[in-house]
C-alpha cells in the first residue's frame, strides 16, 4: 500500500503540471518547494487546494507537483486540474463532484497570436490621417 501512486496531468494557457498522490500526512510539494513558499498569492494557494478540500482528502494524500511553462496564475490552474485528475484515479466515486465543480474541464483559452501589420492580436498601430 505505501508504493500505491496517483498520477494526473493538468493543463491551464502554457503551463503543464504533473501530479502524483501517494497515501500520506498531507505533505504537500511543488518544484521541490512547499507550495506556500511556491505560491505568494494567498488565491493561487486556495486554488491549488481547491479539489483536496472539496472532496474532504487533504490530510490522506501527499502530493508532489512538477510544473513547467506559463506564469504563476497558468501554473496554479494546471496544477488544480492535474490534482482533480489524479484524484479521479484514486477513487472514480469522487466524479461527480469533481465535475459538478468544473474541476475535470480543461479551460482551454490560451494567448492568441499577435498578428503581422498590427500592434498586437487585436491592437492596431494609430492611426493619423495627416
Amino acid at each position: 500500500m505505501s508504493d500505491e501512486q496517483h498520477y494526473g496531468t493538468g493543463r491551464r494557457k502554457n503551463a503543464v503540471a504533473r501530479v502524483f498522490l501517494r497515501p500520506g500526512t498531507g505533505k504537500y510539494l511543488v518544484n521541490n518547494r512547499e507550495v506556500d513558499t511556491y505560491f505568494k498569492n494567498p488565491i493561487l494557494r486556495s486554488a491549488v487546494r481547491f479539489p483536496l478540500v472539496t472532496t474532504e482528502t487533504l490530510e490522506r494524500f501527499d502530493t508532489m507537483v512538477t510544473v513547467r511553462g506559463g506564469g504563476h496564475t497558468g501554473q496554479a490552474g494546471a496544477i488544480r486540474h492535474g490534482l482533480a485528475r489524479a484524484l479521479l484515479v484514486s477513487n472514480s466515486e469522487l466524479r461527480g463532484k469533481l465535475r459538478e465543480l468544473g474541476l475535470l474541464t480543461r479551460d482551454s483559452r490560451i494567448k492568441e497570436r499577435k498578428k503581422y501589420g498590427q500592434k498586437g492580436a487585436r491592437a492596431r498601430f494609430q492611426f493619423s490621417k495627416r
